[in-house]
């Protein structure tokens, strides 16, 4: 069976504020448009120094859980060797090496393999940039 390659790059508007960005809808579509219910893999990446992509339950409080341990390990303070932007944004640079900013996910009969309260999120730190891009690569 021959391999099957598909990317898309997608714009998502995360706010002025700290926030954890549910993608998995996102991901699904684009699976039912290029997977042909093909297993493999699907590669979430963001192209950007300031953010990441993690795998947690949004909607009962994890997601806001996340945030506030990365307040506690980041504090948006000035002692950032890091100083351009906003006051504490150096430590938006740091973030990635705790939440890296890309995720590869297994794919079954076309569909992400997630755990039961599993979904893919960005996590953005970053309030002076609102406008992000992720791209999305199916490899079947």
């Amino acid at each position: 069976m021959a391999e099957t390659f598909a990317t898309r790059e997608i714009d998502v508007r995360t706010g002025s504020h700290e926030t954890v960005h549910d993608l998995t809808r996102e991901c699904e579509s684009f699976l039912r448009d290029v997977s042909q219910g093909r297993d493999g893999l699907l590669n979430v990446f963001t192209p950007h120094a300031t953010m990441g992509v993690a795998l947690l339950e949004t909607g009962a409080g994890s997601d806001e859980d996340l945030l506030s341990a990365l307040h506690d390990l980041l504090p948006a303070d000035d002692r950032w060797r890091h100083k351009h932007g906003s006051t504490g944004h150096g430590r938006d640079h740091v973030l990635p090496a705790l939440v890296p900013p890309h995720a590869t996910l297994p794919v079954i009969g076309g569909a992400m393999a997630l755990g039961t309260w599993q979904s893919v999120c960005l996590v953005d730190t970053n309030i002076d940039n609102a406008n992000r891009r992720v791209r999305l690569s199916f490899l079947g």
